[in-house]
């Protein structure tokens, strides 16, 4: 079963799954409402969830399943790389945490798995996850933790300059020394990484 509240989504995904031999799309839904009533109705064996949907979230609905249809194995499939989605998938029962950036394969390889009882999901997952995800300013001095912020609200090199009281030199030197540091080459990855950092959680994006 597939849940994702965009219908081009849930083409795709299931046809990498109906084209793997001994997998069968048997049902898809689009709310949290749908996804409960058609599991009840069509007992699936594995449910792909997304976190985000209009009327709820994918930890909603494994709890749902929890209590009205506990024999579908659940598998957040999620464009969101968050650290308290993982840890919220893992208390709601998860069997597995994907993203959507997988290669259709890797997709079918862990519902084969998840459909024989194993879990790819736990404790040890998500504490190597977190270590992996170390943050890339801890060494950055202040005044490169200003220039971070000023070019995540879209100043130039002079406006930052300007905001700071220093010259344009001097900010171009805490760029470059801020790039060594945050392992990125080139000013528009760290616009994009202090994006990312803004955005609100998984629960709160629109």
């Amino acid at each position: 079963m597939i849940i994702d509240d965009h219908e081009v989504v849930r083409r795709g995904i299931a046809e990498v799954v109906e084209r793997a031999d001994g997998l069968t799309v048997v049902a898809e839904a689009g709310t949290v409402a749908e996804a409960v009533r058609r599991a009840e109705l069509m007992h699936p064996q594995v449910a792909l969830v997304d976190l985000r949907l209009p009327d709820g979230t994918g930890i909603d609905i494994l709890r749902k399943f929890a209590e009205v249809a506990p024999d579908v194995a659940p598998i957040i499939l999620t464009s969101f790389d968050d650290d308290d989605a993982l840890a919220e998938a893992l208390a709601a029962a998860a069997r597995a945490y994907l993203l959507k950036s997988v290669r259709g394969a890797e997709i079918t390889e862990v519902i084969r798995a998840v459909a024989e009882g194993r879990v790819l999901l736990d404790d040890r997952t998500i504490t190597r996850h977190r270590e992996d995800h170390d943050d890339p300013t801890v060494d950055l001095t202040p005044s490169e933790r200003r220039v971070l912020e000023l070019i995540g609200d879209g100043l130039s090199n002079r406006e930052i300059g300007d905001k700071l009281g220093v010259a344009e030199k001097t900010v171009k030197n805490h760029i470059t020394s801020l790039l060594a540091k945050m392992g990125m080459k080139r000013r528009t990855q760290v616009a994009a990484w202090v994006a990312g950092q803004r955005a609100a959680g998984w629960r709160n994006q629109n």
